[in-house]
C-alpha cells in the first residue's frame, strides 16, 4: 500500500513537537508539503524533513490544491483552524485538525455539517485520548468496574503563565487569535478527556474564569500589549445521569509543567488518572473491593500495551479504514465547542448554563 502524501498547515511548537514526529514515524504516511507564513518555519522544515522548495508554501490554500497533497494536516494557532479545515473539506481532502477546531459553536456547526455533507474523513487531535492510562481508565469503566458514576474530578494545570517566567504577549494570550485562554488551551482538553473516560455527556455547567496578569511585553519590544483572555477557569458540570464534575484549569499552577489528574468516583469503585506525576508517564490507580475502601487503599496498574497508540498513527489507520473508533471525529469537536461556549457565557452570566 502507498503512502499517504500529508501536507502540513502550521509549523509552530505542537507540530514540531507532536504533529511532524508523528507523521515521520508511521510507516503509513509521508509528509510532502508544508505551509507556513514564517520563513523559519519552512527553513526548520526543509532542513528537518528534507521538503523541496517547490513544496513549502505561505499560503494554505496552495497546498490543500496540490496534487502532491493527499491529507491535510492542521496545527495552527485556533483563530484559523475553521478556514482551513473548511477549505480542506470542501475540496474534499480529509484533515487532521487541532483543538479547539473553532472559535465559536456557529463555526463549529458549519464545519462539521460540510464535513459530513462532503464525506470528508477527519480527526480532531485531542492528544491525550491516545494516552494509553486514559485509554485503560474508559476500559474500566465501560467494564462496569466501577459501577455508576458519582463524581469526576479533573485538574489540568501548567505554570508557563507565572509572573517570573516572563512569558510575553503570544498568541495565546490574545483573544483575537485564540478565542479563550487557559480554557480553549487546557480546558478543551479536559472536557473532552473526561466525555472519553466516563462515555457521559454534558448538560450544564456553570463557572467562574479569569486573568492574574493583565498585561505582558509585546513580542516586537515596543510596549505592554493587553492580555483579554482567561489565565484560570473554574467549572462544574452536570452530565448525563446526574454525574456531577468539577474542573480547575490554570496557567498558574507553580511546580507544574504538564499536570493532569482526573478521579473518577463510582458506586463500586474509583479511578484516578494522572499524567507528569512522574517524567513523561501516565499513570492509573484504582480501588476496588470494600476492604481496600475501608483501608483507603489504591494501586497503581501496569498498562497493557494494546492501549498505547499513537496520535497521527491513527489518522493514518483511520483514512486506511482501520480506525478503532476511539480518536476524536469532527461531531466530537464540535461538543466540545459548544461546551466551552456554554462555560464562557457562565463566566460571564454567573448562572447554570444549558448546553445547546
Amino acid at each position: 500500500m502507498s503512502q499517504i502524501r500529508i501536507g502540513s498547515v502550521g509549523i509552530g511548537s505542537i507540530s514540531r513537537g507532536v504533529h511532524l514526529p508523528g507523521i515521520d514515524r508511521s510507516p503509513d504516511l509521508r509528509l510532502t508539503a508544508v505551509c507556513d507564513i514564517d520563513p523559519e518555519a519552512l527553513r526548520y522544515a526543509r532542513e528537518t524533513y528534507g521538503i523541496d522548495e517547490a513544496h513549502c508554501f505561505t499560503d494554505y490554500r496552495d497546498l490543500i490544491r496540490c496534487p502532491d497533497v493527499d491529507a491535510v494536516d492542521i496545527s495552527t494557532p485556533n483563530c484559523v483552524h475553521y478556514e482551513i479545515a473548511l477549505v480542506a473539506a470542501e475540496a474534499g481532502k480529509p484533515y487532521a485538525v487541532e483543538k479547539p477546531i473553532t472559535m465559536t459553536a456557529a463555526e463549529a456547526d458549519r464545519l462539521a455539517a460540510v464535513t459530513k455533507e462532503k464525506g470528508v474523513q477527519s480527526m480532531v487531535c485531542f492528544s491525550y485520548r491516545f494516552k494509553a492510562a486514559a485509554r485503560y481508565a474508559r476500559d474500566l469503566v465501560e467494564r462496569g468496574m466501577i459501577g455508576d458514576i458519582y463524581h469526576v474530578d479533573m485538574q489540568y494545570y501548567q505554570a508557563w503563565g507565572l509572573p517570573h517566567c516572563n512569558t510575553p504577549l503570544v498568541w495565546r494570550f490574545e483573544k483575537q487569535y485564540t478565542g479563550s485562554g487557559a480554557l480553549g488551551d487546557l480546558g478543551s482538553h479536559a472536557l473532552d478527556l473526561v466525555r472519553f473516560v466516563t462515555g457521559k455527556e454534558y448538560r450544564r455547567v456553570v463557572s467562574h474564569a479569569g486573568t492574574f496578569v493583565h498585561e505582558r511585553e509585546k513580542l516586537d519590544g515596543s510596549g505592554m500589549g493587553k492580555v483579554d483572555v482567561d489565565d484560570f477557569a473554574n467549572y462544574f458540570a452536570e452530565m448525563d445521569g446526574g454525574t456531577a464534575a468539577t474542573f480547575r484549569i490554570t496557567r498558574f499552577g507553580y511546580g507544574r509543567g504538564n499536570y493532569q489528574t482526573m478521579e473518577i468516583y463510582g458506586s463500586r469503585g474509583a479511578i484516578q488518572y494522572s499524567l507528569d506525576h512522574t517524567p513523561d508517564a501516565d499513570e492509573i490507580e484504582i480501588c476496588i473491593g470494600e476492604a481496600n475502601a475501608e483501608a483507603h487503599v489504591f494501586t497503581k496498574l501496569p498498562i497493557p500495551a494494546k492501549f498505547r497508540v499513537d496520535q497521527m498513527q491513527s489518522f493514518a489507520d483511520l483514512l486506511n479504514g482501520k480506525a478503532d473508533g476511539k480518536a476524536a471525529t469532527i461531531e466530537d469537536g464540535r461538543v466540545n465547542q459548544h461546551v466551552m461556549d456554554a462555560v464562557l457565557r457562565s463566566a460571564e452570566t454567573g448562572a447554570w448554563e444549558t448546553i445547546d
